[in-house]
């Protein structure tokens, strides 16, 4: 299974080189990672991103914490 890649490295890169301030560099970085999760989940419940409901995305980083606590880190989507 190939791993997500959440934010490319030309994606930072070109984060780096916005005319942004620190703050708003690493918000960017957190909301282009957040679209490719969002699409993750949204796929997995089989709706688009914009019918995800909160309770869907709860539910599924419950899923995703329990892959990883029973299977290790390596089954489950988030590697941390």
């Amino acid at each position: 299974m190939n791993e997500p890649q959440f934010l490319t490295s030309e994606e930072s890169a070109d984060v780096d080189k916005a005319l942004l301030t620190a703050p708003e560099k690493f918000l960017t970085r957190l909301t282009i990672s957040s679209l490719r999760l969002l699409t993750i989940i949204a796929k997995d419940y089989e709706v688009s991103v914009e019918d995800l409901t909160h309770q869907q995305v709860i539910d599924w980083f419950e899923k995703d914490g329990k892959i990883r606590r029973e299977k290790g880190p390596e089954a489950a989507v988030l590697k941390w």
